[in-house]
């Protein structure tokens, strides 16, 4: 059902697909309009839109009943429109065995109200995002590019023939990832993103929590883009908003549960003494976090701060549909001793407690230098340390040091 001849394939298909085969249900999370339905209609028998009066006020008169005579797999989309589903997708689970069953796309923030998530165990979430540049390209192995991170083979030595430049870059990431706004001119796309933004802090946010001042919380996503891939205290962001400090903090509570921006853990492991614990923000979407802060291609390129921070961001998105896909899952951290002297823009860790260092360089020439903090990582880490990287602007891939290379950023999907 619902095969679009045009559909992009995702980095989670693949995961999609095997959880199905085994599991009664799953969500789909994700920040709106970055895909969740168009994936989950192409697995989808029939559909329950609860952002439809009509069918919401079917559903919710008899909930049990009219999922029962659904054909399965059932997609109840924008299930949080009417929470009741919920219950009724937990006792069809409970009341009759078997996998792929049920698909459920929604807000992210009502599957953490305890009110309304009564199916711990039956519905297991699955996290989206928007569309990277392997996704685009459509190069399906890129999906394991966070596990060939952790690999015993070390990185081939060389050059990509077909490397993108800097300009190519700041491209990519001024495009975003938003299916409906990837192909759009500067000035449509801008105008996107206004509405998108309008939406998202005026009407989105109502049905999740009490806001008093959307132009408040407009004012602190705007302050969250313009430090996105930094570390700001709350105090700045809540100061740059005109808010109090609990404002603040409730507010960016509710951007993350949205999936809008992300707060990024310090890495501090008891073998590594005083180390920051503030954790670093990124606004998901490089092209939302360049509209909100006003970059443009010029712009960007004139100002190393800005584009330091686009770069890093634009990697981010590249990496984070990829961490718990990878086998074992790996989470994200960042790394920045108390002294401000040595700083890791990324540290993976697997569960196993392998590390991958990350440090991401708007640069095409790359020294053993540029390694020098990752050096000091896995000197501290010993065999915890698998590998470190310099991803860079430039075409080649080599080697650093112990452990440590340098390669274009490309490499995470080419």
């Amino acid at each position: 059902m619902n095969r679009d001849v045009a559909y992009i394939p995702r980095s989670i298909d693949r995961a999609l697909d095997t959880l199905l085969a085994e599991l009664p249900a799953l969500m789909l999370t994700g920040p709106r309009g970055c895909g969740k339905t168009t994936t989950a209609l192409r697995r989808a028998a029939s559909v329950l839109r609860l952002d439809r009066p009509d069918e919401a006020a079917a559903f919710r008169a008899a909930p049990d009943a009219v999922l029962a005579a659904q054909a399965t797999p059932v997609l109840v989309d924008e299930w949080q429109a009417v929470p009741e589903s919920m219950g009724a997708v937990k006792r069809a689970v409970d009341a009759r065995g078997g996998a792929g069953r049920f698909l459920l796309t929604g807000s992210i923030r009502a599957r953490l109200d305890d009110s309304g998530w009564p199916a711990t165990g039956r519905v297991v979430p699955l996290a989206m995002h928007g569309l990277t540049v392997a996704e685009l390209q459509h190069r399906r192995q890129a999906a394991d590019a966070v596990t060939q991170l952790f690999s015993d083979d070390d990185p081939a030595v060389g050059t990509l023939a077909s490397a993108p430049t800097l300009v190519d870059y700041v491209d990519h990431a001024l495009r975003g990832g938003f299916p409906d706004a990837i192909g759009l001119g500067d000035f449509a796309r801008s105008t996107w993103y206004e509405g998108y933004v309008d939406q998202l802090v005026r009407h989105d946010v109502a049905d999740l929590a009490e806001v008093r001042s959307p132009t408040a919380l407009a004012s602190l996503l705007r302050a969250v883009a313009l430090n996105t891939a930094g570390l700001p205290s709350l105090t700045t962001l809540a100061d740059a908003a005109r808010i109090d400090h609990r404002t603040a903090r409730s507010y960016l509570n509710l951007l993350e549960d949205l999936r809008i921006i992300d707060r990024i853990a310090a890495f501090a492991p008891s073998r590594l003494n005083r180390m920051v614990k503030t954790p670093k923000y990124y606004i998901l979407d490089p092209g939302m976090a360049a509209h909100l802060a006003g970059d443009t291609r010029a712009g960007t390129l004139r100002s190393a701060d800005r584009l330091g921070r686009l770069i890093d961001t634009f990697v981010l998105a590249q990496l984070r549909p990829l961490l718990k896909l990878a086998t074992p899952s790996v989470t994200a951290h960042h790394l920045r001793d108390g002294n401000q002297t040595r700083e890791v823009d990324v540290v993976l860790e697997s569960a196993a407690g392998q590390i991958v260092a990350v440090e991401i360089k708007a640069a095409s020439t790359i020294t053993p230098r540029d390694a020098a903090h990752l050096a000091w990582l896995r000197d501290h880490l010993g065999d915890a340390f698998r590998r470190g990287v310099v991803l860079h602007t430039g075409a080649s891939t080599f080697p650093l040091g112990d452990r440590l290379w340098a390669a274009p950023i490309a490499t995470l999907w080419q």
